[in-house]
């Protein structure tokens, strides 16, 4: 189920709750923080690495948008960890952009300047996760509402099925 929140800027946040059936929580926090692997099952990486800068470890990920609009470009630190919630073990992931000088602007990318996200993954009682996905980010530029639509009706759904697969991947590739 998605939930689309405009905002006064007239921009998005998007909230997901949705399912990963036969994917435990452990398994998709470690799909989910393996840039290495997302590079091989999302269709939508340019590039993406992690590197450390005064000593924080900053991620640098590109997004492949579709033409004739121009990719977006992301620089932000994230973290997980593991809590428990009355005896619960939830897996949180926070992400959120930073500005970082040695990560300079690229000629014909737009920088995202605003993005925040917040991953929440438990047990649904069985062998897969119950995830919970909260979303903002300003992609800047003019974006068509078909593409805003898209994102809402298809893109983040395809993403979580793209997950699940990995998930299954990831466990015979480790």
């Amino acid at each position: 189920l998605l939930i689309l929140f405009p905002q006064q800027s007239g921009l998005y946040e998007y909230k997901v709750y949705g399912g990963l059936a036969d994917c435990p929580p452990e398994l998709c926090a470690d799909v989910y923080m393996d840039l290495d692997f997302r590079k091989q099952w999302d269709q939508y990486v340019k590039e993406l690495y992690e590197k450390t800068y005064d000593g924080e470890k900053i991620i640098y990920w590109e997004v492949k948008y579709p033409f004739p609009l121009s990719n977006r470009d992301y620089v932000y630190i994230r973290e997980c960890r593991v809590l428990d919630v009355d005896g619960r073990k939830i897996w949180v992931v926070l992400a959120e952009s930073v500005s970082v000088p040695q990560c300079p602007e690229k000629p014909g990318i737009i920088r995202v300047q605003s993005y925040k996200q917040s991953l929440a993954i438990e047990s649904d009682g069985k062998t897969g996760s119950k995830v919970y996905m909260y979303y903002f980010d300003n992609p800047g530029g003019m974006l068509p509402s078909w593409l805003v639509n898209w994102a809402a009706k298809s893109g983040v759904p395809a993403f979580l099925k793209d997950m699940q697969n990995a998930c299954r991947n990831y466990s015979k590739s480790t």
